[in-house]
């Protein structure tokens, strides 16, 4: 092929080749064509045809269309050759199909203009290829009543275009043949007339052979059978050093090297070897000449690989800091913690770019704050919070506060925002001023350069970044200030993020701490422990709580509001406020939770509307709408009752209590879970337990038994081996849980609340039953007076036998059926009057003329508080006063 005859083969070879493809492009153009137009014509005329039928509007306004006309479609569609004819309502509803079981079904194409009156011609592409769809209305009076469709496959139609193409096609291989023949004739006349090229040519080749040899930037080298120089170009002769007349002189006699004068004569083969000559370095190739049977001899080829070793060098720095950034990139920020981000700093740069790196920051930056203007203007105080280096060092340790003299680098940069590059620590006397002794200390020491670089991101300057070398590593340069500051500006977003993310926790978790309990109420029926972790990222919206109720009785509360954030911890102080509120009616569990469900599902509808509308829209930094989407909550209710040692509670998908009793078995209450809160439509049930003095109420949330290395029932099991111990105060018992259950890296709220119950004292609880009968109220008040006179109350005696006095009287007459009368001596003195009726008293003014309505509100003035509680048969007026 690299002969004319060959070239002109090949060139007629491949006019031939194109002229027949595009022959055969032609064609198969013409061909889709005519499919197409075939495929239209034939769709068309089967559909109009089928359409126009007489009597087909009739039939389509019949009972049955599909029974009449899937015989007839089918008929048409095998008369017409085509693949389907569907007939169909205004709907586009099946009347026909060759599939049955698609009658009845929606038709599957364009039906917009076949109802406005028009034809409509479509190209689809089926599950076995391309086909062409009509679709006709079918008219009635000027009024589309239904539509008939009929398609055809674009492959079943054949053209005539395809019956030329085995002609078009042998008649290129005969011209291909023709072309072979005519070129391998030409060929063997041209072998016979001449045996090579002529002597112009030769000359022409010769002088273009010469021009390339001597100007390309390698040496090349023959050596003869006889070891002499049989060529060297101009590259050689440099590199090498040779003499003008080097050609026929024999190699040992040039005065190389002996390695170089060896390898030239060696006759082996040689590849990039690297071979010293004077101040070069040559990568040398060699091979022999009489492989394929050429003269015996080598030939030499010479690269002056020193400038490429330095290009080399600098390449391999290049790619060396390309490999620092990302090492930065993906080391740094893993975390949203300040001094962490800033220990990853320290530690990527010591490893691979300085021996000794230190980050100093602004105390403000370390609580999420932004140092504020003009605050560091001459001397910056500055917190270490991070270095790391391969040897000890003789510079400020973590956590030490240096206010860093003008004079400094650190000062300068910090004042400036500029970064400094000291590339002689010793030479340089300016940044001895903060620190004279110190600053000796570390020029002994041995640290010989610097780069001092901001840390600064959106505009806020954090702090310094530091960068020593020591006498024994290269000294910093110019070009390692910019890595520097690549290095500080990368480090300095995280550290800001770090930064924005605390300011942020710590104000949720500000919000949220201030939503709970920061005290725990007085009362004498239960000790209480309890302990709150927030989570490490983003606040939840967890809560407890205790509430005294009346009677000596005590509510415990534990929750948890799906989600985190500010939205979480708001919300979670709407339900804790009305947890208390509906304590305050004395509600028993389930009727409290259903109501609390009430509250939850009305915030989920106001969130709805607000996000729906988009009326935060011009907050600022208001939540998301993914955020307020639902609000959703899970709670557990406990009562205890210290006179009958009872524990009532119900829980809307909370986690269910644990019960320690004074053995030492732990028991998991079987509580019916409940929909969590929110929900709606079911009801919550309530469980009464009768527990003995000291045994122990254990409430938690997911938080302190779940994650995500641990399921639920482990983390039960777990808490139950920890609470095994019911002689441990609740104090140290909360330690133990925690200890035991808290994870490595807690993502959620952790809340428990421990609880050992108190029994009171038999001897301070005193009840009578009394008739309905207003004789009995004289017989009460003396029981009264003397039990409070053996409690040693006898100044309450008066201002009891009033509030007994009308509580009684009120029950006799408005309600029928026995009383009970109990007296509870307490931190307060309680008297509690039961009766049979559900009517509640009401405080109202009496007129002059009025006979009633006096008693509640002398009541309400003697007493501290009073009220009514219900249950299933009447209702409990209490009130109490206070014991002097």
């Amino acid at each position: 092929m690299s002969s004319v005859a060959g070239q002109m083969f090949v060139l007629q070879a491949l006019i031939i080749v194109l002229l027949v493809a595009a022959a055969v492009a032609a064609l198969a153009l013409m061909a889709r064509n005519d499919r197409f137009q075939a495929a239209r014509a034939r769709s068309l005329a089967a559909a109009e045809t089928f359409a126009h039928a007489p009597g087909l509007p009739a039939v389509l306004r019949g009972p049955n269309p599909a029974s009449v006309l899937q015989p007839l479609a089918e008929a048409a569609r095998k008369a017409g050759n085509v693949d389907f004819i569907v007939v169909m309502n205004r709907d586009g509803i099946r009347y026909s199909s060759p599939r049955p079981e698609r009658i009845g079904k929606k038709f599957i194409g364009t039906i917009g203009p076949a109802l406005a009156g028009h034809v409509t011609i479509e190209s689809l592409q089926g599950p076995v290829g391309e086909e062409m769809q009509a679709v006709v209305p079918v008219m009635d009076g000027g009024r589309v009543v239904g539509m008939v469709a009929s398609g055809l496959k674009i492959s079943k139609i054949s053209g005539s275009a395809d019956r030329l193409l085995p002609f078009l096609i042998g008649a290129g291989a005969v011209a291909l043949a023709l072309a072979t023949a005519g070129t391998a004739l030409v060929s063997r006349r041209l072998r016979r007339q001449t045996h090579g090229l002529g002597p112009a040519e030769m000359t022409r080749m010769y002088e273009h052979h010469d021009a390339v040899l001597h100007a390309v930037r390698e040496g090349m080298v023959i050596v003869g059978d006889e070891d002499r120089v049989v060529l060297a170009n101009d590259e050689a002769r440099r590199l090498l050093a040779l003499p003008a007349d080097v050609e026929g002189r024999r190699v040992d006699g040039l005065g190389l090297d002996s390695t170089t004068t060896g390898l030239l004569l060696s006759r082996r083969d040689a590849s990039d070897e690297m071979l010293p000559v004077g101040d070069r370095l040559l990568a040398v190739n060699t091979r022999s000449t009489d492989r394929h049977g050429g003269p015996p001899g080598s030939v030499a080829t010479l690269r002056d690989s020193t400038e490429l070793r330095a290009l080399a060098g600098k390449a391999a720095a290049a790619q060396g800091r390309l490999q620092l950034l990302y090492e930065a990139s993906v080391a740094v920020g893993t975390t949203l913690d300040i001094t962490r981000t800033a220990e990853e700093l320290t530690e990527v740069a010591a490893r691979w770019f300085a021996d000794y790196v230190t980050v100093d920051l602004a105390e403000p930056v370390l609580r999420g704050d932004e140092p504020p203007p003009g605050t560091y203007a001459e001397a910056p105080e500055l917190r270490r919070v991070a270095l790391s280096g391969t040897f000890s060092h003789p510079q400020y340790r973590v956590g030490e506060v240096y206010r860093y003299a003008a004079e400094t680098p650190m000062a300068t940069v910090f004042i400036s925002e500029r970064p400094v590059l000291v590339p002689d620590l010793p030479a340089a006397s300016q940044w001895r001023a903060g620190d004279p002794e110190r600053t000796r200390i570390v020029i002994e020491h041995g640290l010989k350069s610097l780069i001092t670089v901001p840390l600064k991101a959106r505009g806020v300057l954090m702090g310094v970044a530091n960068f020593w070398r020591m006498r024994e590593s290269p000294p910093l340069e110019e070009d390692d200030l910019t890595l520097a500051e690549e290095l500080a500006a990368r480090a300095a977003v995280c550290i800001d993020n770090a930064r924005r993310f605390t300011r942020e926790h710590s104000m949720a978790v500000t919000l949220q701490r201030s939503l709970l309990p920061r005290a725990l109420p007085e009362q004498t029926a239960l000790d209480v422990a309890y302990r709150y972790l927030p989570a490490r990222t983003g606040v939840g919206g967890d809560w407890f709580d205790v509430i005294p109720l009346p009677g000596a009785r005590v509510a415990l509360v534990v929750g948890d509001v799906v989600g985190h954030g500010l939205h979480a911890a708001a919300t979670m102080g709407r339900l804790r406020t009305a947890v208390q509120n509906f304590s305050a009616l004395d509600l028993p569990p389930d009727e409290l939770l259903a109501r609390l469900d009430d509250l939850v599902g009305h915030i989920d509808q106001d969130t709805a509307v607000d996000t729906a509308t988009g009326s935060d829209s011009n907050l600022e930094a208001g939540p998301t709408k993914d955020e307020l989407a639902i609000t959703g909550a899970t709670c557990l209710y406990v009562i205890y009752d210290p006179t009958t040692g009872t524990c009532t509670m119900a829980r809307a998908g909370h986690p269910p209590p644990a019960v320690v009793r004074p053995d030492g078995t732990v028991e998991f209450t079987e509580l019916p879970a409940g929909p969590p809160l929110g929900v709606g439509g079911l009801p919550f049930e309530a469980v009464e337990l009768r527990l003995p003095a000291g045994s122990n109420v254990v409430l938690y949330t997911d938080g302190l038994v779940e994650d995500r290395e641990r399921d639920l029932d482990t983390g039960l099991e777990i808490l139950g081996t920890a609470l095994a111990c019911p002689s441990r105060p609740p104090e140290e018992t909360c330690d133990v849980v925690i200890s035991e259950l808290q994870p490595d890296r807690q993502r959620d709220d952790i809340t428990l609340l421990v609880a050992r119950t108190r029994l009171m004292d038999p001897e301070r609880i005193a009840e009578w039953d009394l008739p309905s009968d207003p004789s009995a109220v004289a017989g009460a008040r003396a029981e009264v007076t003397r039990q409070l006179t053996g409690w040693g109350l006898d100044e309450q005696a008066f201002t009891t036998e009033l509030i007994l006095s009308e509580l009684i009287t009120n029950a006799i007459r408005h309600a029928p059926g026995p009383i009970k009368v109990r007296l509870l001596y307490d931190r307060t003195l309680i008297c509690e009057v039961t009766d049979t009726s559900s009517t509640s008293p009401h405080l109202r003014y009496a007129a002059d003329e009025d006979e009633g309505g006096r008693g509640l509100f002398l009541i309400a003035q003697l007493a501290e508080r009073w009220g009514t509680r219900y249950f299933a048969r009447g209702k409990v007026i209490w009130a109490e006063q206070a014991v002097t």
